[in-house]
């Protein structure tokens, strides 16, 4: 498969590269010692359209393809992995799911302010008891009239003290087990919807994640997305998009890893001469460059094939298993590489590491791409 980026995908990446840099870097550090959630810059990236990247110019999107998609996020996370993340939760899993199995009703009240960046969104599966296995939804949700009425609670919201609407998966029916959970948008500030304290995060410090409670909390039935009982295969064919927002995320990481070492690699000097030009650093940057363009050639096959309305459930898993996975190996190399100066946080490369750890675990753990991509092999 070849790659031959247009005109406009060039435009796109030199546009959130330039971003980036500009809006995004100065405050990079102060915001991760501070946990500080980045209101003013996710309003910048809506006003270029970032958050709404691959939706329809008719629900207010910038109506672009999921390649362009992946080179913006790629230099977003470049600089910083916690924008990365609420750019990709707002586009990957709320505002493609909303379009793609949202009644026009959803689509014209939600989606079309999430697309312009007006409003920012949540994807909320995840459970105390119901992490990699999604079906075990404790979260119940009975119907009153023409009203649900949810009870339960959700665990690792991103967005989850920030965002206005969230995409919430319930249990509807017991006794059909995970082809019993609906999908319903649940606007914040709902009377009986609430969410616990913002977690005191490992890295993506910037980016909020928090727990969600519903104590009867009522919600319309036409906010009812696809339909009672669909809520599960809209929660897995959402993921698998999100997916490549994801492998997008650690590839960003890493490239901004190995920036950093060449740079450091340059100027740091030991036995008369840069580090750079002793061969035991030469290997370290040569690998880390291989493994990722190895990962950018997964992530924009994946991409490519969704762009195509081909399936990319199996390459979807393979570009975020290895792109995650090569996201923590370059970050420990370029710690290696500025040796006790990469441990402190002025050379911001023990940032990196932080922020890679995450994308081995959310939206799907290392360990069920693996099964992902093992049944498509064993399909007969």
């Amino acid at each position: 498969m070849q790659f031959d980026f247009s005109e406009e995908q060039l435009l796109i990446k030199h546009t959130a590269k330039e971003f980036a840099e500009s809006e995004i870097a100065p405050s990079s550090i102060e915001r991760d010692k501070e946990a500080k959630f980045p209101s003013d810059i996710v309003k910048k990236l809506g006003e270029l359209g970032f958050m709404g990247m691959m939706v329809s110019p008719q629900y207010d999107g910038a109506g672009l393809d999921t390649v362009s998609y992946v080179l913006a996020l790629i230099e977003i996370s470049k600089v910083d992995a916690s924008l990365g993340v609420i750019m990709s939760v707002n586009n990957s899993l709320v505002c493609f799911g909303l379009e793609k199995w949202g009644s026009d009703y959803i689509k014209e009240k939600y989606l079309k302010p999430l697309a312009r960046g007006e409003k920012l969104g949540a994807f909320a599966l995840s459970e105390p008891e119901a992490g990699s296995d999604a079906t075990k939804q404790n979260t119940m949700g009975h119907k009153e009239g023409r009203h649900w009425i949810i009870n339960g609670m959700k665990n690792w919201i991103t967005n989850g003290t920030t965002a206005d609407y969230f995409l919430v998966m319930a249990q509807t029916d017991k006794e059909k087990a995970h082809h019993g959970i609906t999908a319903f948008v649940v606007e914040k500030g709902t009377p009986g919807f609430g969410h616990g304290v913002k977690e005191d995060k490992l890295g993506i410090r910037s980016s909020d994640t928090s727990s969600l409670t519903f104590d009867n909390c009522k919600v319309p039935e036409e906010n009812i997305v696809w339909e009672i009982g669909k809520g599960f295969n809209f929660a897995m064919n959402t993921l698998n998009g999100g997916r490549i927002g994801i492998a997008s995320q650690a590839i960003g990481i890493a490239e901004g890893a190995l920036d950093a070492a060449t740079k450091y690699a340059k100027t740091r000097k030991t036995f008369g001469t840069e580090i750079a030009n002793h061969q035991g650093i030469q290997f370290k940057l040569a690998d880390m460059s291989t493994k990722i363009e190895a990962a950018k050639l997964l992530t924009f096959q994946a991409a490519a094939l969704k762009d195509a309305e081909q399936s990319y459930l199996k390459e979807a898993a393979m570009a975020k298993l290895y792109s995650s996975k090569i996201a923590v190996e370059c970050a420990l190399e370029a710690i290696q590489i500025h040796g006790g100066y990469g441990y402190v946080r002025e050379y911001l490369v023990e940032r990196y590491l932080r922020d890679a750890k995450i994308t081995e675990i959310y939206e799907g753990t290392s360990e069920i791409q693996r099964i992902v991509i093992a049944r498509e092999l064993l399909k007969d």
